[in-house]
């Protein structure tokens, strides 16, 4: 058992570290170095998308402009056709004026309220 251990011992201080943090060193830059190159494609990407959403909007923003000068020009025509209406156009294009019904009830049995009295 204490030959095992002298020989442990022994194989553990003829490794060189030196060679084997290099190594290690390496791995670590390389990682860093892949995380801040996906993080630069990942920053470009939302930048690219803050851009695409800002320009759209400014076009969104034109349209609703023009499509409300639109509007209000339709609203000005109608308040215009609206004026001249009256009995004879809608006579001549085939209108009659109808007696309005309305249905009414009945009483209810022998009591009977009286109309409007305060």
């Amino acid at each position: 058992m204490k030959q095992a251990t002298i020989q442990l011992k022994n194989s553990i201080q003829k490794v060189n570290i030196m060679n084997n943090n290099i190594e290690v060193n390496r791995v670590i830059l390389n990682t860093m170095l892949s995380v801040f190159g996906m993080l630069a494609v990942f920053y470009v990407l939302i930048l690219g998308n803050m851009i695409f959403s800002i320009v759209q909007r400014k076009t969104l923003e034109k349209e609703e402009l023009s499509l409300s000068n639109e509007v209000g020009n339709l609203e000005l025509s109608y308040l215009s056709v609206s004026s001249s209406v009256d009995m004879a156009l809608a006579s001549s294009s085939g209108f009659k004026e109808t007696k309005a019904t309305f249905a009414t009830r009945k009483e209810l049995g022998s009591l009977k309220i009286a109309n409007n009295e305060i």
